[in-house]
């Protein structure tokens, strides 16, 4: 079901993850729950893995995360801003000690010259460290791409948390 890099990279986040007694968590929108499934499609998975949020609408992450709605109404879903807010809420309604969020646009439709198809941002929190942001221009690549290149940066944005 997954690459072998994605398999690869999971196996090595759970595995720090576990020596260091970590817990992870994300909060996923246009990934869908991909970075947990990669995550949980290793066996032995649930002694590191706390929960996953899967919030795609603004509702959802306002919900779900605290999102607010300034936040969303200023900027929209697909800002850094968002992601912040978003790992944040993850870490805080989680019993995780890491959390990381990803939000974009996979296409094919949806983009803007402001922000394209393949725009993703991306933010790690964890308890007493800044949250760390990512954005990630993967370019009009077709969705299964982008959402596959989102996988692979949100593995190696845990990686650089639990490192």
């Amino acid at each position: 079901m997954f690459s072998k890099q994605i398999i690869k990279l999971a196996t090595q986040v759970l595995q720090v993850a576990r020596n260091k007694r970590l817990h992870l968590a994300t909060a996923e929108s246009c990934t869908g729950g991909l970075i947990m499934a990669a995550l949980t499609e290793i066996v032995g998975s649930s002694d590191v893995v706390d929960r996953g949020f899967i919030t795609y609408t603004n509702r959802a992450k306002m919900e779900v995360l605290g999102v607010s709605a300034e936040t969303l109404r200023i900027g929209g879903a697909v800002t850094e801003e968002t992601a912040i807010a978003m790992a944040e809420g993850a870490l805080e309604n989680s019993s995780a000690n890491i959390a990381i969020s990803v939000t974009g646009i996979a296409g094919p439709g949806g983009g803007s010259e402001d922000k394209p198809v393949g725009l993703v941002y991306m933010a790690a929190a964890s308890h007493g460290g800044d949250t760390l942001h990512e954005k990630h221009l993967f370019g009009d690549i077709g969705r299964d791409k982008v959402r596959e290149a989102t996988v692979v940066s949100g593995l190696k944005l845990f990686q650089k948390m639990v490192g």
